[in-house]
């Protein structure tokens, strides 16, 4: 690895830590969601699948339900947290393929699930940015093999 690539990956690793944690139940979470705007490209995809029609987000139509979720005492002792990912750097575009899993509570009930993410990053004059996330969780016949868990 050459230094300029350890930058790259030592980068986009916090972009990684960036988006993770701007999920996270607590009194900072209007700031850790606000930090995702200076991470994503202004016209960045977000893409959930998870077995339905995927939903198709911009930039701000992502964060806002999730703003609301976090602030109005319906999702509580929530987190996202990776648990194991891989990142691939090809001169200005990287990518990192991911497994994660959260917990909390939402509308007084308790709830753990796991998936795949899949995050693309492109190099701008002012550093990596995200153009693009998809993610798909675990359900009824789909279940994230063993090997992306630790």
């Amino acid at each position: 690895m050459t230094g300029d690539e350890g930058l790259d990956r030592a980068a986009i690793e916090g972009i990684v830590r960036t988006f993770f944690g701007a999920f996270t139940s607590g009194a900072d979470h209007i700031a850790r969601l606000d930090a995702l705007r200076q991470v994503f490209l202004p016209e960045a995809v977000i893409v959930r699948t998870c077995g339905g029609v995927p939903a198709v987000y911009g930039v701000d139509s992502f964060i806002a339900p999730r703003r609301k979720l976090l602030s109005d005492g319906t999702l509580t002792g929530f987190r996202e947290w990776e648990l194991r990912g891989h990142t691939e750097i090809f001169g200005d575009i990287a990518h990192h393929f991911c497994s994660y899993a959260k917990a909390g509570v939402q509308n007084g009930a308790a709830f753990t699930g796991r998936g795949m993410k899949t995050i693309q990053f492109v190099r701008m004059p002012t550093g990596w940015r995200i153009s693009a996330v998809a993610w798909d969780d675990e359900r009824d016949g789909l279940a994230i093999d063993p090997d992306w868990v630790i």
